[in-house]
């Protein structure tokens, strides 16, 4: 996955200040570029694969109101009139 430098460089710091805050270490750039890229490609498909998801289902359910709101356009045909 590739992240701009910005988007690394925030979840660098938002590293650090997690493992000095919750668990009393310091850890330099170089282990939290490593935690960066190890959740990035361990964890990161799943993130992608819950956003593909919910994504199809919001999709899904636009095509049905769509669907619905087509088939309450529709006009009877093929029926005999009555007098």
């Amino acid at each position: 996955m590739k992240l701009k430098k910005e988007e690394r460089e925030y979840m660098v710091e938002r590293i650090k200040e997690y493992f000095e805050l919750e668990k009393g270490e310091v850890i330099g750039d170089l282990a939290a570029e490593q935690w960066v890229h190890m959740l990035s490609e361990e964890m990161g498909p799943f993130f992608y694969n819950k956003g593909i998801d919910d994504a199809r289902q919001m999709v899904e359910q636009k095509v049905l109101n769509i669907d619905e709101d087509l088939r309450s356009l529709e006009r009877p045909a093929g029926q005999p009139k009555r007098r």
